[in-house]
């Protein structure tokens, strides 16, 4: 099964349309430095889906983030110099990504993504073997806290610890390295839940982390681009909702 992600993304949208209704102004404040083509891009997609909700984006440069202050949500949108200064900083009644560890309310938008994918796909994760590649704040660590929450045995595997050998063993793999082609389906047990949330960009393009070839062992596989994606940007508007209402 390779998961749809812009259809999922759709539906969610459309629900949120419904709810959207029940709210007056929202903002959304995006902090960035630089004009860094990736960033911009990820800033774009975050735009549209933001101009259907009819929810207003405002750009800040960290040294206006106290001005970002007054906005329903906040994302930091990383790479960003001193990143952990500001995202120390994000109220959690405005954290749509849950990026500041210290406190949450809402659960990361990737790791949203995963458990949506899950339900859909009837995936139970209690008892199971998962494997998280990279520890990253926005896919590793959330999800392997998502995957250890639903009872999954998980190890994480980053380039200081663990061993992309554990791979092989796992029911569940979820990638966010961020290293084009790591993954190669000789790696992979048969029937295994594949979730590549790892984007970057190879010979112009995005790729993720498997190679898509990985769909053929796979039981459950999320492309990129097209996957995981466009799931989790729909989450940061579901989370910005969920906030907004318990203000």
């Amino acid at each position: 099964m390779i998961v749809d992600g812009k259809n999922i993304a759709e539906e969610i949208i459309a629900a949120l349309e419904e709810e959207r209704k029940n709210f007056g102004h929202l903002s959304l404040a995006v902090i960035s430095e630089g004009e860094d083509a990736a960033t911009e891009s990820f800033i774009k997609i975050k735009s549209r889906v933001a101009a259907r909700l009819h929810i207003e984006v405002k750009r800040f440069t960290p040294a206006d983030f106290v001005h970002a202050l007054a906005c329903d949500g906040i994302i930091v949108q990383l790479p960003i110099p001193n990143s952990e200064q500001w995202l120390s900083m994000i109220p959690a009644e405005k954290d749509v990504d849950a990026i500041n560890e210290s406190q949450t309310i809402v659960r990361a938008p990737v790791a949203e993504a995963v458990s949506e994918i899950f339900v859909r796909n009837n995936v139970a994760a209690r008892g199971k073997r998962a494997v998280v590649v990279g520890a990253g704040k926005l896919v590793g660590a959330p999800v392997a806290e998502l995957l250890r929450d639903v009872g999954a045995n998980v190890s994480v595997v980053t380039k200081n610890e663990g061993s992309l050998d554990d791979v092989k063993e796992a029911d569940i793999v979820v990638l966010g390295a961020g290293e084009p082609g790591l993954v190669q389906p000789h790696m992979l047990k048969e029937g295994v839940v594949l979730i590549d949330a790892g984007t970057s960009e190879a010979a112009g393009k995005l790729a993720g982390d498997a190679v898509p070839e990985c769909a053929e062992v796979a039981s459950v596989f999320t492309p990129v681009p097209g996957g995981i994606g466009p799931i989790a940007v729909a989450m940061i508007f579901k989370n910005l909702l969920t906030l907004a209402k318990g203000k």
